[in-house]
C-alpha cells in the first residue's frame, strides 16, 4: 500500500475511533457488563472498511454536514452482525479480530444483548445526530434499515445457514453474497454520498460500484479463509470447509475465485470512474482491497 493511501486510511480510522468514543455509552454505564461488551466488540480493531467507505464517499463532491456519526452508525450495525455471526448457533467462532469473540469473553446471553443493543444504537445515533436535518436523517435511516433488513443482510445470512452442507449453484451463492455482504457496503457508500445531495444517476452508479466491491470483498474473504492463517486473519480459518459452507472456492476453485474477484473489482473501479468527483482515494482503496491478506 502506498504511503499516501495508508496515511489517509489512518486518518479516517482515527475519525471513526473518536466518533465511537463520543457516540457510544461509556463502558461503565449501567448495566456495566452489557455496555462493556458493546465497547469491547466495537473497539476490537478491524479495518473499519464500511465507515471508511462512507467517509470517502462523503468527500466525492461538496458537502456541508459532518458524516462521522453516520460512519459510527454503520460500524455499530456491522459489529452487531459480527457478534451474532460468532455465536454457537451460527458460526461458533471463539476468535474475532485476534481476540476472544464477545460470547467467549462474556457469555452467550450478554453477546446476544450486546449485538441487539448495537443494532438499535445505530439508528439512535442517526436520529439524534441529524435531528436538525430531517431529510438527511430519513435518507440515512432508510438506507441502513433496508440494507440490514430481512430482505437483504439477514436474508443472506439465513440462506447461508440453510445451505450449509449442501451443493448450491452460482445463482444462490450470488444471492447470499449480494445480500449478506454487498448490501451493507453499497449502503455505506450511498449514505456517504447523501451528504453531497446527489442526483439519482449518481446514487445508481455508486450503488453499482458498491455491489461489485461487496462481491469482490466476500470472494476474497472466502479465499483467505481457505488459504491464510488464524494469526494473520485474527479469526479462525478453515471454518467454511469445516461446516461445509458453499463458497466461490468450492464452486470455482481457487484460481476461478481469484478471477471472479478480479472481475468484480474491475467493475467497481469502472463504476467509480464513471461516478467522477474526488474519486482517486476510492479507486486506490478498491485496488488495494483486492490484494489484501487479512
Amino acid at each position: 500500500m502506498d504511503t499516501v493511501l495508508k496515511d489517509k486510511l489512518n486518518e479516517y480510522c482515527k475519525r471513526v475511533e473518536l466518533g465511537i468514543d463520543e457516540f457510544l455509552p461509556d463502558a461503565h454505564t449501567r448495566p456495566k457488563k452489557l455496555h462493556s461488551a458493546m465497547r469491547y466488540s466495537i473497539s476490537a480493531g478491524g479495518k473499519r472498511i464500511r465507515p471508511t467507505l462512507l467517509l470517502i464517499a462523503s468527500e466525492l463532491f461538496e458537502r456541508k454536514s459532518d458524516p462521522t456519526a453516520a460512519a459510527v452508525a454503520v460500524e455499530c450495525l456491522h459489529t452487531y452482525t459480527l457478534i451474532h455471526d460468532d455465536l454457537p448457533a451460527i458460526d461458533n467462532s471463539a476468535l474475532r479480530r485476534g481476540s476472544p469473540s464477545c460470547h467467549t469473553k462474556y457469555n452467550e446471553a450478554t453477546a446476544i444483548l450486546a449485538g441487539d443493543s448495537l443494532l438499535t444504537h445505530a439508528f439512535r445515533v442517526l436520529s439524534e445526530q441529524y435531528s436538525t436535518e430531517p431529510n438527511l436523517a430519513i435518507l440515512l435511516i432508510k438506507e441502513l434499515a433496508q440494507a440490514s433488513s430481512s430482505e437483504c443482510l439477514i436474508a443472506g445470512q439465513q440462506e447461508d445457514i440453510e445451505n450449509e452442507g449442501q451443493a448450491i449453484d452460482a445463482d444462490k451463492l450470488l444471492f447470499i453474497h449480494a445480500k449478506k455482504t454487498a448490501a451493507l457496503l453499497s449502503a455505506a457508500l450511498k449514505m456517504g454520498l447523501y451528504f453531497c445531495q446527489p442526483n439519482e444517476s449518481q446514487l445508481s452508479m455508486i450503488a453499482l460500484a458498491g455491489y461489485h466491491l461487496g462481491l469482490a470483498f466476500q470472494i476474497i474473504d472466502d479465499i483467505l479463509d481457505a488459504t491464510s492463517s488464524s494469526d494473520l486473519l485474527g479469526k479462525p480459518v478453515g471454518n467454511d470447509a469445516a461446516i461445509e459452507k458453499s463458497t466461490y472456492i468450492v464452486l470455482l476453485g481457487l484460481e476461478g475465485a481469484r478471477s471472479e474477484a478480479h472481475r468484480h473489482t474491475q467493475k467497481a473501479i469502472d463504476a467509480f470512474k464513471n461516478l467522477g468527483g474526488n474519486n482517486l482515494t476510492l479507486l486506490s482503496l478498491v485496488s488495494e482491497l483486492e490484494k489484501r491478506i487479512n
